[in-house]
């Protein structure tokens, strides 16, 4: 049988972690976005579901960015969608990117124990435990599928974690996410080149490292290689280190269920993931994510300018051009 949350030895003192807003060493503008946070942490998970379904309708017939983020991605990565089918979907992945959004308030500012009674089922559970063997570090590429952050909860249930995660820009964000991801039991390292040493120490000492592998590099830090059909420049960061610290990468997620709770998924890496050459490897990679979305394709974050950098074939970007710049896969270069 697989253990559920708070059945791993590591996690007795971490799951008890609990942070008040008003002890923290925040700005004023992170505690008050925190206590928000806090408050909105204790709507009941069915309710905060029901908002999102209700706000969904509203949102799909406005035009702001999000919106239309999701409709050019859906066209593109799934055009053989009618057009009928294709609204209903753009719906649902709004109603999924509200919830995702709404459940955060709970899993960053309670107790991780509290968050964890959300997971009703663990999947695929062996393919981490058999990586894992002999105590040796694991990669886990966790795609923004699901909830990503009660996933990260779960990763540090299970041994020592350290993540690495893109810094944003308003001081405030970056407080609450340092304090909702664990605080001092999660070990945060900023993706950035200097970092690298930190990262592949921290896969020497057997800890999981996870790494969300679908955000899109800065150009000189990635290749291009098809995603659903599409060239998207790719993270060459987590083959780079799966190579070098000849460790297994495992992929995972945490599915949100129609009646409530999450079911966790972990799925064996694409062959050619660790690779050498760095396109082969960006495009396992890109299979691997693939694979994830595969089990719910409308709760991934479609919200996301995946393909907004492109490759030097005269191809435009989507999300600047609109319509005239999406072709059926089969006409890319």
């Amino acid at each position: 049988m697989l253990p559920l949350p708070g059945q791993a030895p590591h996690g007795k003192v971490f799951l008890n972690r609990y942070t008040s807003p008003m002890n923290l060493k925040m700005t004023w503008p992170g505690r008050i976005a925190f206590a928000a946070l806090w408050l909105l942490g204790a709507i009941p998970l069915s309710v905060l579901h029901g908002l999102a379904s209700v706000l969904a309708w509203p949102l799909a017939r406005l035009s702001f960015r999000e919106s239309r983020v999701a409709r050019l991605n859906l066209l593109l990565c799934f055009s053989q969608l009618d057009e009928a089918e294709r609204r209903r979907r753009h719906r649902q992945v709004l109603r999924e990117t509200l919830c995702m959004l709404l459940e955060s308030g709970r899993v960053w500012t309670r107790p991780v124990g509290q968050a964890l009674r959300w997971v009703r089922e663990v999947r695929g559970l062996e393919h981490l435990q058999a990586a894992r063997a002999g105590g040796r570090g694991v990669i886990v590429a966790a795609p923004h599928l699901g909830n990503w952050e009660l996933f990260g909860h779960y990763l540090s249930s299970l041994g020592p974690l350290s993540i690495v995660y893109r810094e944003p820009q308003w001081v405030p964000a970056h407080q609450i996410l340092l304090l909702g991801r664990g605080g001092g039991a999660v070990e945060q390292l900023p993706a950035q080149p200097s970092s690298v040493r930190k990262m592949l120490k921290a896969l020497r000492d057997g800890r999981l490292l996870g790494i969300l592998p679908d955000q899109q590099p800065k150009v000189g830090e990635g290749e291009f290689a098809p995603f659903f059909g599409y060239p998207a420049l790719t993270m060459t960061l987590l083959s780079r280190l799966a190579e070098k610290s000849a460790v297994e990468v495992v992929f995972g997620f945490a599915e949100r269920l129609p009646r409530g709770g999450f079911r966790v998924h972990f799925l064996p890496a694409p062959e050619g993931i660790a690779d050498a050459d760095p396109v082969r490897a960006a495009t396992a990679l890109n299979q691997g994510v693939e694979a994830c979305v595969a089990r719910s394709p409308w709760q991934y974050q479609w919200t996301y300018k995946r393909f907004s950098w492109r490759p030097q074939d005269g191809s435009r970007n989507p999300y600047v051009h609109g319509h005239e710049a999406i072709h059926p896969p089969s006409e890319q270069a």
